[in-house]
């Protein structure tokens, strides 16, 4: 009896990755026919057509005309089903919320952006809950609706979905993973934004063809995601990454994570402004400097500002040093809001790299900036949702017309 119930098991077990494997297929290469199919994976026709007609039924492929003929009747071709359903990807951000709601193959179908400033905890949660409820509100009707909601965080996240802590959010111990599914009954993904930034950036951007990389997201803070063997690398709890609390100045500034001198204090956003304000150089607006408002100063030819840049720069390259040491990646991409400032950060991030890095490191060594510009950790969460959805058996589950 064992025997009989784990062979069962074994066998779907083994229908499933087939499964997965086909419509994987479909979905990364389509239009193909079913004898297409059978030749990529080597499944029989017979396993192939049974599947076929299984992701049909669950309306996650369909049928296109017929295309080339090799001497027979033409085939029927299958295209991956894009519009089954929609995803909804939020970057949590300390001064601001992006929300976007992707369809199945990732393409932004609506994106909404809020601004704020030093907004508390629970002002942060009605922000995101209107966030979200703005994005349900406008997707299209779908068989599948909604497939499931994720937030990328700028903190240490667990793998239970736990914010333990975001020090620029000010958050510690927040249960968001099951705050969101108690709000919304829908599938929940809670992850690091730095990791979803660089899963977004292998996935869609800069990253497609590289295995090994090193995602930088620098904005108000810094944080880190590693694409390591063409998988995301979380270590055993979830926690990696957290580089932008790395050391780069003993006894230096206090941070608010606790630490004295952490490399995102000198490299990041926030390092950026407060230099500017140090240095008394009078904002154009009462409110004070933002990242634009010097962006536009350096384009206009303005160096105090673009010295701020430069030095920002240095202190980034300072950073990347240590990280190309560790993990000789094939790639490092800076992503977030920092990557705006590219034109005025790369002189300087390259020269602190060229004097400071192992020679041998160099080699094959590409230095980017986010394609995906502020949207990697939006497309990057949205992605790992729609990844897990089609991961179950959707068979299970009951259409929504």
């Amino acid at each position: 009896m064992e025997i009989s119930a784990n062979k069962t098991w074994n066998q779907f077990v083994v229908k499933k990755g087939n499964k997965s494997l086909v419509l994987d297929m479909i979905k990364e290469y389509a239009p193909l026919s079913r004898a297409d199919i059978a030749q990529r994976t080597g499944l029989n026709k017979g396993t192939v057509s049974s599947l076929v007609n299984e992701l049909l039924e669950e309306q996650l492929i369909s049928e296109s005309g017929p295309g080339e003929s090799s001497g027979g009747r033409r085939p029927v071709m299958l295209l991956f089903n894009h519009i089954a359903g929609y995803s909804i990807g939020i970057d949590l951000g300390v001064n601001y919320i992006l929300g976007v709601l992707t369809d199945l193959q990732g393409n932004i179908q609506h994106e909404k952006k809020i601004y704020y400033k030093r907004i508390s905890y629970q002002e942060s949660l009605t922000q995101l809950f209107e966030m979200i409820n703005h994005l349900i509100s406008v997707a299209p009707p779908s068989p599948y609706g909604i497939i499931g909601i994720a937030v990328g965080v700028p903190g240490t996240v667990s793998n239970s979905g736990e914010v333990l802590l975001a020090p620029n959010l000010g958050w510690k111990n927040v249960h968001l993973k099951t705050i969101l599914e108690r709000k919304f009954r829908l599938p929940i993904t809670i992850e690091n934004e730095a990791n979803a930034g660089g899963y977004g950036e292998k996935k869609f951007g800069a990253g497609k063809d590289y295995n090994n990389l090193v995602y930088v997201s620098a904005g108000i803070g810094i944080g880190v995601g590693l694409i390591l063997n063409e998988k995301l690398y979380k270590g055993r709890n979830g926690f990696s990454g957290e580089l932008g609390h790395m050391t780069i100045q003993a006894e230096g500034r206090e941070c608010r994570c606790g630490n004295r001198g952490c490399w995102e204090l000198y490299a990041s956003e926030q390092a950026l402004l407060l230099e500017a304000d140090k240095a008394g150089i009078q904002p154009s607006k009462a409110d004070g400097w933002t990242l634009e408002d010097l962006i536009e100063e350096a384009e206009n030819g303005n160096e105090e500002i673009i010295r701020l840049f430069e030095k920002t720069g240095d202190y980034l390259g300072i950073g990347l040093n240590n990280i190309i040491n560790i993990f000789n990646p094939e790639q490092i991409i800076i992503g977030n809001r920092m990557a705006l400032s590219e034109e005025w950060l790369m002189k300087t991030l390259e020269q602190r790299m060229v004097s400071h890095t192992l020679w041998f490191q160099h080699k094959d060594l590409h230095i980017d900036f986010a394609e995906l510009s502020t949207y990697s950790t939006a497309l990057g969460v949205s992605a790992l949702s729609v990844e897990r959805f089609l991961s179950v058996d959707v068979s299970k589950k009951i259409l929504n017309n």
